[in-house]
Order: structure tokens, then sequence, then C-alpha cells
């Protein structure tokens, strides 16, 4: 007689098996791109002393450059000093930028019939100026065509709160951000801390940023910073306020601010960066003096 086997009965229990791979995943984290790198002091290419020694005009403008250094970090009262370049000739002129170089930080001003050009040298804090009529030098924190920033009109910051009897479609939560801005501006007064507004963390549709642009207006300055990936910074209309933009190695807009303050700190120079551009400034001088 054959043996009899039960049915199987399905265990009431499921079984799942677990470790790394055996889970299928139909979502992934995209994480935005972050910068990469970021800039480092590099010491310009100087030339050989015998080939510059002749070059006496350029290497007194340097030492001026380095004694205004000296000048700045000694006194408080010298926000920034000019040593004028305009008498150099062509030979001295190109010395001069060869150990200058380009540092992080281009500064452009057009307005008011203004057209001015800063470019930071490799040395922060030593600032080289060019157009409406200077030729020259400047050593300090930040450059002082951007230092001197009064506090807005009061009818422009009462004009930039009111809100508009037809808002444009897809305008959503700009105005109640141009409500804050406005009281940041009432209150500011130079010296006082930066306040923040971080655009990037509130739900804005396109039309609230064009809005945002359109109420704040330009003021003419246009700052870039290439320190730790790109920095892009906008004067507005309204003198004290700013707009900060950082970008990642793509150039996707990873942080975007309002700023009302003084000079954002992504452009300044630190003391301690004076510091170092003066003893660098004077190892370079050390090395173009070495045959003269």
């Amino acid at each position: 007689m054959a043996d009899i086997k039960p049915a199987s009965k399905p265990f009431p229990i499921p079984i799942r098996v677990i470790g790394p791979g055996s889970q299928v995943e139909d979502d992934t984290l995209d994480y935005m791109v972050m910068p990469r790198g970021m800039s480092t002091w590099q010491a310009p290419s100087l030339p050989e002393p015998e080939a510059v020694a002749a070059l006496g005009d350029a290497r007194a403008c340097l030492h001026r450059v380095a004694a205004a250094l000296g000048a700045v970090l000694d006194d408080a009262r010298h926000r920034t000093l000019l040593v004028p370049v305009a008498g150099l000739d062509a030979a001295n002129r190109a010395l001069l930028h060869q150990v200058l170089g380009e540092g992080e930080v281009a500064v452009r001003i057009d307005a008011d019939g203004r057209a001015l050009r800063v470019q930071e040298s490799v040395y922060a804090g030593v600032w080289r100026v060019l157009g409406d009529g200077v030729d020259a030098i400047e050593v300090g924190l930040a450059p002082n065509v951007l230092l001197d920033t009064a506090p807005a009109a009061a009818a422009a910051v009462e004009a930039l709160a009111a809100p508009d009897a037809a808002l444009p479609a897809e305008v959503m939560n700009a105005p109640a951000i141009l409500a804050e801005l406005a009281e940041h501006l009432r209150r500011w007064t130079p010296g006082r801390a930066a306040q923040v507004i971080n655009l990037t963390l509130l739900p804005l549709s396109p039309g609230d940023l064009d809005y945002l642009g359109e109420r704040l207006g330009s003021g003419g300055t246009t700052i870039l910073s290439r320190g730790y990936g790109n920095c892009r910074v906008t004067r507005t209309a309204l003198a004290p306020c700013w707009q900060v933009v950082y970008y990642n190695s793509q150039d996707q807009v990873i942080l975007n601010t309002l700023e009302v303050g003084g000079v954002p700190d992504v452009v300044c120079a630190a003391v301690e960066d004076l510091h170092d551009s003066r003893e660098r400034l004077v190892e370079a001088l050390h090395w173009l003096e070495g045959a003269a």
C-alpha cells in the first residue's frame, strides 16, 4: 500500500530575504552637486631679477603698496589707501600687473554716469582700480567705492512695502518678502550687522522671483567672487540691499539670498588676509631686488 502524504499548506508567515542588494529601490536620492574645489593662494610667476633690474618705478610703487598695507593695519582710521599708478610707463606697468596678478573678486560699477572697474590682486585686500578718472592701487578690506553705503530713502522703503492693487500672475509670496525687507531697511544703520533673507528656503515661483527683481531694481554694481564655487553679488536700487547668489560647479544656484547691510562678507578681505598679503608682497619684492 502506497504511503499517503498529507497535502502541503502555505506557510502562514511570509519569508523575506534581507541584506545588501536584496531590496529593489524605486527611488534614488539625487543630491545637487556642491562646489568641488576651493581657490587657494598661488604665488604669481615672477621674472628673473636681472630682467627687471631697470624697472625701479614699478618696484617703488610696490613698496608703497606694502607700506599702505602696514598703515591700514596699524591705524583703523585708514579704511583704504590709494597708491597712484598713472605715471608708470608701459614696461613698469607690465611688471606691476605681473606681480599683482588677478585674485578672486572683480567689481564692475556702471551707475550715475560712472564706469569703474576694480580687480582684486592675488594679494587679498590689494585692489587694482581703473576708470572714472582713477588709475590706482587701493589697499583695504574692500574698495572704498563699495564702503560708502547710505541708508535707503524713507519714501523708497515705504513704496517697497506698499502692496500692489493687482499682482502679476504667479506672484504669491513676494509681497510678504518685500514687507520683511522694508522692515530691515528701516532699522538698518551703518555698522549694524547684516540681515539676511534666504530665498532658497522659501516657496517662490518664477513669477515671485521676477517680481522681486522688478521691485528692487538695479544699483549698477555687480561683483563676482570665485573663492569657493562662484558667487554673484548685485546691489539693488536700495543701496544697503544686496542680492547674493552662490553657484555650484555646474552653474546651478545653491543659495540665493537678499542681504541688508554693508558690503557682503564674501566680497571683503579679512584683517588676517592683509597681514598675509603684506608678508607675501615683501617676499616678492626681495626676489625682484635680488639683482637691483
